[in-house]
Order: structure tokens, then C-alpha cells, then sequence
């Protein structure tokens, strides 16, 4: 025994109940190691697909959603990331198809499936999942914003289809017809099953980011709602929308309606329609081409025509005539021009103007005028000089505050007023307050004023 417990090195070990048969016994490991080799062995599945009922969904504050996939006789523990659980229908009771990989928890012990692709499974699920990203696509204007026009003549197309020969020998038999050997690339991707939506976003990247791509073209054959799912994966509209070139949609057939179709810029029932779309006509290029060679050269004739029939009908001789007898006309109307703005006549109709009018006479007026303006308005001063006023026996009473008095209630009995005159002043105190009846202001008579003290 000890001999085998070396050869092991301490690896593995005989059980002390082991009958003497040599049978080696269980090895003895650590936790942390066992849960390693679990978590190697779970790894070494791979990724799966997967189809069960859902049961007990529920999201957890980070956003990832845990549910569990069951059938009649098994069930296993599903985890949803938050960025895939947002836009996957995940409802308790619905069939769907779970694509992921297994993992080893090891510090909860316990083995769950990570999901890369939550996928409804059932024309109603495929139809209500349809219906939730819709709504999300029109909320965000996707689905209606202006369309690009495509290029009449482009200088490369891009074909995003599978390995499916047919679509791709379709489009090919297009341009064969229509332009032979016109540049176009095919990227040929996964377009069914799981992770084609993810497969086909990288293909559009790539066409996209191709020097001279001026257009693409999203390219499928038919096939039944689930096989048609990737081309409705939200991911994929938004990228189509996004895309730096107009993108077309050509996926199976006129009756199969992807939500792709809702945000391309052109939409085709076949990839054949599509290409017919895209590629210019060879032929039709070409008419219109010696169309217009021939518009330009008859317009090119007509006005060489016309030039040649004006050239004829031109006189040299009598033009030259015509010619000078206009610049001696024009020269003459110059030189009489010249003539009225010569300094001289400017200097005589300066002196005629000065001599007309005698200046001394008209200063003196003025000044008349002026002299008598100025005495009128010295006069009217004056006499609505205040001391004018006082010097007649007029007085200005002031109350209390230094206000002047204009009506007898302005002031009652008792209150200690100023009486200015002509010359001086007089404080005085009220003793008897009257109304004028005719006038309505107050005054304060000789019999009022009482105990008067020059000031």
C-alpha cells in the first residue's frame, strides 16, 4: 500500500475500508479543487440550444432575469444579462429556445445556463415579440425616418446573404443580365439559427466600412417565422438605420415581412428585385447616353446656324459707320459736358449770386428784429417778477413745515405761521380759520394775525 500511496504522490490514496483487491479507492481533493474541475468540465459543453417552457420568471435590481427551463421530465436554471433581457420577451408559460452556455458557480454550488439568445418559439410568441420591438422602433422614429435614395450609378455594392447558392446565383444572374462584370462583394454569414443576428450586424459593419461601398443589400431566401427571427432582431434594425450607405431589404419572399424591411431605406419582395433595384442597366445607360450626345449635338448645330445667319447679315462698312457716327455723338455730348463744369462759368455764377442780394441791409434788419424780441421778453419777465408782485401788497404765507398757504385748510387754529412781504418777514400764529366763498382759498385777515413780530 505504501508503495502505491508514492506512485499516486499523494494524488490519490486507498480507502482504509478497501478490501485487499488492489482496486484503488476514491481520491481525496480539495473543495476549491473539485469545483474547478466541475467548472472544466461544464466548459468543455460549449454552447447549446435548448428549448423548454418558461417558469418562475423574475429580475433581479441589476436587471438580469432569472428564470427556469422545464419540460415533462427536466428543468434547468437560466440567467438572462441585462443587455440581451431588455430586448427578449421572456413571459411565464412561453416555449421559447434558450442559446447559451453552461456555467459552475462555485460559490453558490450550483449550475445554471447563461443565455446569448432568448428566442420565442410559436407563431404566437414570435408575433407578440414582433409587436413589443415594433412599438419600441416607432417610439424612436426608426421606423419612419426620411429614406435615403440610392445611387444611380455606385461605385460598389455589398451582398450580405448566406451560403444558400440560390440567393447568391440569383443576384449574380442580375448582374450578368443587366451589367457584366459590375464590382460587387458578397459576404456570406449565418442567417438562421442561433447567433445569426449577431453575425449578420458584423457582415453589414464590414461591407459598410469597405472603401467606395455607396450600397447594400440584405439578401435571403423563404423560410417560416422562426427562421426568419434574426432578421427581425432589434440590434440589426437599428443598425440598418444607422448605416452609413442606404441599405436594402430582399428577405424571403413577397409575403415574409421582417421588421428589417420596416427600417431600410428600399424595400424588395426577392434578392432578384433587389438587384434589379441596385444595378444599373448597361443598355439603358447607354441610350441614354447617345440620347444625349445627340440633344447636345443639335443644339450645338442650331446655334452655329444662328451665329452664321447673324455673321451674314452684318454690313462691315456700314457697321464701322454706324460705329463712328455714335462715338462722335457721344464724344460730343462729353465735350458739353465738360464744357458746363469748367472753373470759369463756375466762378461768373458764383459772382452773380454774391452781387444780387445787399448784405447790410438784411444784417440790420435782423438784428432790429431781434433787439425787439429780446425787449418783449425782458418786459414780460419783469412782470412776473415774485418782488413785482409783493412791491403791490400781495404777501406768500408759509405754514408750519415751509409750505406755501393757499387754502384756508391747509391750516388750523393755533399753528404758527410765516407771513412774507415785499420787504421783511412776520411770524404769526393762527386764531381763526374762514373759507372764501367765491374765491374757495383760505387768507388770513388783519383781524387773524395777532401778536405780529418783526423778523
Amino acid at each position: 500500500m505504501s508503495e502505491g500511496l508514492a506512485s499516486l504522490a499523494g494524488v490519490t490514496s486507498l480507502s482504509l475500508f478497501d478490501e485487499p483487491t488492489g482496486v484503488p479507492g476514491p481520491r481525496v481533493v480539495t473543495l476549491v479543487r473539485l469545483a474547478g474541475e466541475i467548472a472544466r468540465q461544464v466548459a468543455s459543453i460549449g454552447s447549446v440550444s435548448v428549448e423548454g417552457e418558461v417558469h418562475r420568471p423574475t429580475t433581479g435590481r441589476t436587471g438580469w432575469v432569472y428564470f427556469t427551463l422545464r419540460d415533462r421530465a427536466a428543468q434547468a436554471s437560466v440567467v438572462v444579462p441585462r443587455p440581451r433581457a431588455g430586448r427578449s420577451r421572456i413571459v411565464a408559460g412561453e416555449r421559447v429556445r434558450v442559446v447559451g452556455a453552461l456555467e459552475w458557480s462555485s460559490d453558490r454550488g450550483s449550475l445554471q445556463l447563461r443565455a446569448e439568445e432568448v428566442l420565442p418559439v410559436g407563431e404566437g410568441a414570435i408575433a407578440a415579440l414582433l409587436a413589443e420591438t415594433r412599438r419600441r422602433l416607432e417610439s424612436e422614429g426608426l421606423t419612419t425616418r426620411p429614406r435615403r435614395p440610392l445611387p444611380v450609378l455606385p461605385e460598389l455594392i455589398g451582398v450580405v446573404c448566406g451560403s444558400d447558392a440560390a440567393v447568391r446565383h440569383d443576384i449574380e444572374s442580375v448582374v450578368a443580365e443587366r451589367f457584366p462584370g459590375y464590382p460587387v462583394v458578397f459576404c456570406e454569414t449565418t442567417v438562421s439559427g442561433p447567433g445569426a443576428a449577431a453575425s449578420i450586424v458584423e457582415a453589414l459593419r464590414s461591407l459598410c466600412r469597405q472603401p467606395g461601398m455607396e450600397v447594400v443589400i440584405l439578401a435571403r431566401g423563404g423560410g417560416d417565422a422562426t427562421s426568419l427571427l434574426p432578421w427581425s432582431d432589434e440590434n440589426l434594425c437599428r443598425e440598418v438605420a444607422a448605416a452609413a450607405v442606404p441599405v436594402v431589404s430582399a428577405i424571403g419572399h413577397e409575403a415574409d415581412r421582417p421588421l428589417c424591411d420596416e427600417v431600410a431605406d428600399l424595400r424588395c419582395g426577392t434578392p432578384s428585385l433587389a438587384a434589379t433595384a441596385v444595378l444599373p442597366d448597361a443598355s439603358a445607360l447607354s441610350g441614354r447616353l447617345d440620347q444625349a450626345r445627340r440633344t447636345a449635338g443639335a443644339a450645338l448645330v442650331g446655334r452655329w446656324g444662328e451665329a452664321r445667319r447673324g455673321l451674314a447679315g452684318v454690313d462691315p462698312a456700314r457697321a464701322l459707320d454706324s460705329a463712328l457716327a455714335g462715338a462722335g455723338e457721344r464724344l460730343g455730348g462729353a465735350g458739353r459736358r465738360l464744357a458746363g463744369h469748367h472753373p470759369r462759368r463756375r466762378l461768373e455764377e458764383c459772382r452773380r449770386r454774391l452781387a444780387g442780394p445787399d448784405w447790410r441791409r438784411g444784417a440790420g434788419e435782423v438784428l432790429g428784429r431781434a433787439a425787439g424780441r429780446l425787449e418783449a421778453d425782458r418786459r414780460h419777465l419783469g412782470a412776473l417778477d415774485p418782488a413785482r408782485v409783493l412791491d403791490r401788497g400781495y404777501a406768500v404765507v408759509t405754514g408750519p413745515r415751509g409750505e406755501v398757504l393757499r387754502r384756508s385748510g391747509d391750516v388750523a387754529v393755533g399753528d404758527a405761521v410765516a407771513v412774507r412781504l415785499a420787504a421783511g418777514r412776520i411770524a404769526a400764529t393762527v386764531t381763526e380759520v374762514a373759507g372764501d366763498a367765491t374765491a374757495g382759498d383760505a387768507t388770513v385777515g388783519d383781524a387773524a394775525v395777532r401778536d405780529a413780530v418783526a423778523r
